[in-house]
């Protein structure tokens, strides 16, 4: 930044800066006087020296002047005479005739012996070329000579066929003849030209790098003279002939355009995509493979970066195009194997591969521009939703064919059962095939190490699971309605089909607890939550249908008992019938014991027990005036009867607990009619009032006439609103009989 200005008051005050300093003011003056002497001195110098430079400066201005103009005059006589140089030299004509003809005798026995010695260069490069090609990896010793001995004939060629443009025809086909062989030795050294260009990887690996360096230099010399023709011809095309044939580069005009450069880079492109179509063609029946097997590409990459780029100029910018060639084919490939419609391992191993391929270019410090667009346009996500489509649709599939096999062998119950290792019936592996198909599914998806496709597929799984569990229930229901409506229509055997169900699908549940206990531990809290929910449900679904299994089974036992059920308390009944009820359970129970899982048998004795209760309380509620004391002992006689058919399969505890509520009623109908109170009192304590199911009970006793019974009643409501005793502790066939 200059500095401000100094003011002469400024200047003055630098000097006198107290009162002494007035003393001074003559010496100051005297100084500054001699200053200002000095540079005025100075000044007047310099300007006498600068009008001195400009007085010589014009001078020599005036003199070039003068020397130009002359120089012009010079010129236009020179002009004048060329022009027309017959005004000059008279012999002019006759010396232009001479030199015309000398010039065309030198040319054409240059063309003659170029003519005569063309075969055997074009020999010599035949067998240099060959030798060369045998090798297309190097090293090329004889790439440079033989294009210098082409370009050399080729230029002959050009200027022969051009001077013949005027001669005969017949003079143009044989020279066409004569360079025929030129022609197609131009055509291979071409080809080969591509052939190196194609093979640029391996002519590096071998160590050949000075090939590609010829290489180049070649198509850059033949670069600049194909920007010469191509200069020429427009020059040709914007002038007049006569003005274009001044120049003697016109006869450049019958060179064939190369476009080396342009050829090269395609037939690097070419080689790129021919590789990736090799290696596709390879592992086409196996996409897995193809993905597995490209690690050659990132050793091509690395390769390019060390060995290739240094051979080329910076301005073909080979390694962006290498990079780009790369990644484009490479997508083309992906987009087929995603086009074939692959297998979901398939689907899921591409998208992981994906990740690791952009992980990978990373690495290799790829600059993003170059992978542009992203391969399958960036939406490899939707390869997920894909995978999950196949995946729903091959569960889907194999359920369809699973149960339509397994729903018609249940129907029409041709073959055997099978008996498995513990002795029990069981289908012909439905509950292990399915489970084997979704194991391999969920391994796979959790291959992936996302949870959320973990849980897309596991609640897919349990959709199918849910679906082939109510077509099963349906299917039993079905079954058993024609068995009980049309038993002469259906095929034997429904009971052990029902037996071997229950045991699939119990095993079924096992297999998904497995499952579950497999797959929490892979999963975060959230997705854990999802897995753990679907797998449950289909645990409880594949629970719920051994559960309808096993009531059809008890189902059956009634139905073949329905007749027989019918006469409980009623005339028939004192006889003692419960003897044929009581033999006819205890056959089904064997059968049952032997084949079904123990722990759905242990599950169907406690269910079994609860539905003999229930119809033989269900008779007793609906039956006629009882023969008092002879009902009572009779029932007496029926409880130990079927206290000691169940005793097999319960404990003695067990089975008290299930029969206290017949003693409770047994001892209802036993106690006269001033103490049935207390006996109600004990039921009431322990399984709440039942006001109705005990009314019906007492009204149904012989030995009490009507009023006797609202005594009776009139006193236990009276009991039971003073103490405000609530059903709360109802057993399931006393509710059931009250509705």
């Amino acid at each position: 930044m200059a500095a401000a200005p100094v003011s002469a008051a400024q200047a003055i005050g630098e000097y006198l800066q107290s009162p002494d300093d007035l003393v001074k003011v003559a010496a100051y003056k005297k100084k500054l006087e001699k200053e200002k002497a000095s540079i005025d001195a100075r000044l007047k110098s310099g300007v006498k020296e600068q009008l001195q430079a400009t007085r010589d400066g014009l001078r020599k201005l005036l003199s070039t002047r003068s020397n130009v103009q002359a120089i012009k005059d010079e010129m236009v006589v020179i002009d004048r005479e060329c022009s027309d140089p017959q005004t000059q030299v008279a012999t002019f004509d006759q010396i232009s005739r001479v030199s015309m003809v000398h010039r065309n005798f030198v040319q054409t026995e240059e063309m003659v012996n170029n003519l005569l010695e063309m075969e055997s260069k074009l020999s010599e490069i035949g067998y240099m070329l060959d030798d060369d090609s045998a090798y297309i990896t190097g090293p090329a010793s004889n790439l440079l000579v033989i294009h210098y001995y082409l370009k050399q004939l080729e230029a002959f060629r050009n200027q022969t066929m051009h001077q013949a443009k005027k001669a005969s025809s017949d003079a143009r086909i044989y020279l066409t003849r004569r360079f025929e062989r030129l022609h197609t030795v131009i055509e291979q050294f071409d080809q080969y030209i591509i052939d190196l260009a194609s093979n640029v990887l391996d002519i590096v690996r071998e160590g050949n790098g000075h090939v590609i360096v010829r290489l180049i230099k070649i198509a850059e010399m033949e670069g600049r003279e194909d920007e010469k023709a191509i200069a020429i011809r427009l020059v040709k095309k914007a002038a007049k002939l006569d003005a274009a044939s001044k120049f003697k580069s016109m006869l450049a005009n019958a060179r064939v355009i190369k476009h080396y450069r342009s050829k090269i880079t395609k037939a690097i492109a070419e080689s790129i995509k021919a590789k990736f179509e090799r290696a596709y063609k390879q592992d086409e029946n196996d996409p897995l493979a193809f993905l597995e097997n490209l690690q050659w590409m990132y050793a091509d990459i690395i390769r390019i970066q060390s060995d290739v780029v240094p051979c080329f100029p910076a301005e073909y910018d080979i390694y962006s195009l290498y990079i780009r060639e790369y990644h484009k084919t490479l997508n083309v490939q992906i987009s087929k194997i995603v086009a074939s419609e692959p297998g979901a391992n398939v689907l899921l191993a591409l998208f992981e591969w994906l990740k690791q391929y952009k992980k990978d270019m990373r690495e290799l410090e790829v600059p993003p521009d170059l992978l542009e667009p992203p391969l399958l346009d960036g939406k490899e996500q939707s390869l997920i939703e894909d995978y999950l489509q196949v995946i729903i649709k091959k569960l889907d599939e194999w359920s369809t064919n699973m149960m339509k096999t397994e729903l018609e062998e249940f129907v029409s119950r041709q073959d055997p059962l099978e008996v498995d290792a513990d002795g029990q019936y069981a289908t012909q592996g439905g509950a292990g095939i399915l489970f084997q198909m979704v194991n391999q599914q969920i391994d796979l998806a959790a291959e992936s190490g996302q949870g959320a496709i973990l849980a897309r597929v596991v609640a897919e799984s349990n959709r199918v699971m849910r679906g082939m569990q109510e077509q099963w229930v349906k299917m039993v229901e079905q079954e058993y309605k024609k068995q009980v409506e049309k038993p002469e229509e259906i095929a034997p055997g429904l009971v052990e089909y029902v037996i071997a169900l229950a045991n699939d699908m119990l095993k079924s549940a096992d297999y998904a607890e497995a499952l579950l206990a497999r797959l929490e531990p892979l999963v975060s809290e959230k997705y854990r939550v999802q897995i753990n929910e679907k797998l449950n449900d289909a645990i409880d679904g594949y629970l719920d249908v051994a559960k309808k299994c096993t009531q059809t089974l008890i189902d059956m036992i009634f139905n073949d008992l329905k007749l027989i059920t019918k006469n409980l308390f009623q005339p028939p009944w004192y006889d003692g019938i419960l003897a044929q009820i009581v033999e006819t359970i205890r056959d089904y129970m064997d059968d049952y014991k032997e084949f079904l899982n123990p722990s759905l048998f242990e599950l169907l004795v406690e269910d079994l027990i609860d539905a003999f209760l229930l119809v033989y309380l269900n008779a007793l509620a609906n039956s006629p005036k009882l023969k008092i004391p002879a009902a009572t002992e009779r029932i007496k006689d029926d409880v130990d009867d079927a206290f000691r058919l169940f005793l097999t399969y319960k404990s003695q505890k067990d089975m008290e607990v299930y029969f206290e509520v017949l003693d409770l009623i047994l001892g209802i109908l036993e106690a006269s009619k001033d103490i049935v109170f207390l006996s109600y009192w004990s039921f009431a304590k322990k399984h709440g009032p039942n006001l109705a199911f005990v009314e019906g009970l007492i009204k149904s006793r012989g030995d009490l006439d009507r009023s006797a019974v609202s005594e009776v009643m009139d006193t236990i409501k009276r009991k039971v609103k003073d103490e405000n005793l609530v059903d709360r502790m109802c057993f399931v066939w006393i509710s059931d009989l009250e509705c």
